[in-house]
């Protein structure tokens, strides 16, 4: 002790550090040393519920491609009957399984989920209880085999339609995204003229349009794949333009049908009269949309979350579109196998029905409104979008000499339309009336 005292101070801070790192680099050694004979390991420990676990990851998964249709619909109504037996003790859970069940192609999967979440339940005896007296109720109600309830649906005229319209999904959700208006609208209002048309020559639909799953373009009185008659056209291009206008959609949408040339009247016939690229075709079906809603709403009537309203203004068009407290579903009269429908009305059938809702979802809001104009890039990406296809000539349907039988260049001798509608039959040109 005496020693460590007659130390100066350096030595005394030196030795210190010393024996400090000397003390750190055994502790070092030894924490290297018991990691290395393994004594702090987590060996873990078997969970008390293992054997209920793989008893859940070890239910039966019937793969769908063995199912028929009746069968995987019967798994489905049981497998639903059980979440809503469920909904009804964890409300959160039965969201969230529902939720996740949506994108499964394999009804089971709901068993699986629930069973996984019943492990931290105390009693299951009143859910089971409820489930079994729900499978009962199913059980000794017999399977109905009656096809699609509406009946247009069980046609093969929209069976090669819903085909057509999906491949043509892209540039219906571009246009809506342009337009600020649900892609799924836009499609309603498809439906309803292109039903039309696939009907309205039944024959020409089985040699021409199934076979191919195509969408009819008019060109004719009435333009494109929606029908849309050029003054409607040209009334949508001034709207967009028009602050004061009772249809003004906003200083987002000014540019969205800007023209490239000076011959406005050819240029939009070519943008209507497209068969190979729609896309204009639905812009102008999502304005009319978009600007009919907002003339509405800005007499203080909101019909944005009525779809068969909105249909049946389209069909009517702008001269008929009269916003008041009680509008009525209707337009156009159109024949499907024997049995008489509105244009509203097949729009509205398809809306809700359920169908393409893979690749035209339901949104929360049907309508959007922009500020942000489009820049001078987009609206060129927009204009690009006109293909170089051969048009029937402008006019041909006014003509009543000799000339306006003839074939435009490029187009098969019969039918006089690519895809086989006779652009002659007299009811294509009132469907619409003043659309």
């Amino acid at each position: 002790m005496d020693e460590w005292r007659r130390y100066s101070i350096w030595r005394k801070i030196i030795t210190i550090a010393v024996l400090l790192f000397a003390a750190a680099g055994m502790a070092i050694i030894g924490a290297w040393a018991l990691y290395q004979l393994g004594v702090t390991n987590n060996r873990g420990a078997v969970d008390k519920n293992y054997r209920y676990l793989m008893s859940v990851s070890e239910m039966e998964n019937i793969p769908r491609e063995k199912l028929n249709t009746k069968q995987l619909d019967e798994q489905w109504s049981l497998q639903c009957a059980r979440l809503a037996a469920f909904g009804r003790y964890y409300p959160e859970n039965a969201r969230l399984i529902m939720r996740a069940a949506q994108s499964s192609s394999n009804p089971l999967i709901i068993n699986k989920m629930i069973a996984a979440a019943l492990v931290y339940a105390d009693d299951v005896s009143g859910y089971e209880s409820l489930v079994e007296r729900m499978g009962d109720l199913i059980a000794n109600q017999t399977q109905m085999n009656a096809g699609n309830i509406i009946p247009w649906m069980n046609t093969p005229e929209w069976e090669a339609l819903s085909m057509a319209i999906a491949r043509d999904s892209a540039l219906i959700n571009e246009a809506g995204r342009l337009t600020g208006v649900e892609p799924r609208l836009i499609v309603g209002c498809l439906v309803g003229e292109q039903i039309r048309l696939f009907n309205s020559k039944r024959e020409m639909f089985k040699k021409y349009l199934g076979p191919v799953k195509v969408l009819s373009v008019q060109s004719q009185f009435s333009y494109g794949v929606n029908g849309i008659k050029d003054f409607t056209a040209e009334a949508v291009e001034n709207h967009l333009k028009d602050p004061t206008s009772e249809y003004y959609m906003g200083r987002g949408y000014e540019h969205l049908l800007d023209f490239e040339t000076d011959d406005h009247v050819t240029e939009r016939y070519n943008r209507l009269v497209d068969y190979r690229n729609h896309l204009y075709s639905y812009i102008y079906t999502g304005c009319i949309l978009h600007q009919t809603m907002l003339q509405w709403r800005r007499a203080g009537y909101d019909i944005s979350d009525r779809p068969d309203i909105l249909f049946t203004l389209f069909n009517v068009g702008f001269s008929q579109s009269v916003p008041k407290p009680e509008p009525q579903c209707g337009g156009s009269h159109i024949e499907v196998d024997g049995r008489m429908y509105t244009f509203g009305a097949l729009g509205f059938d398809f809306y809700y029905s359920g169908y393409l809702a893979d690749v035209f979802p339901f949104h929360s809001q049907r309508f959007i409104e922009k500020d942000e104009a489009l820049s001078r890039e987009e609206i060129e990406r927009i204009q690009s979008n006109m293909s170089d296809c051969s048009r029937p000539e402008r006019g041909l349907e006014y003509r009543r000499d000799s000339a306006a039988t003839a074939t435009p260049s490029g187009y098969p001798v019969e039918p006089k339309d690519p895809y086989g509608i006779n652009p002659d039959d007299p009811s294509r040109s009132t469907s619409h009336q003043s659309l």
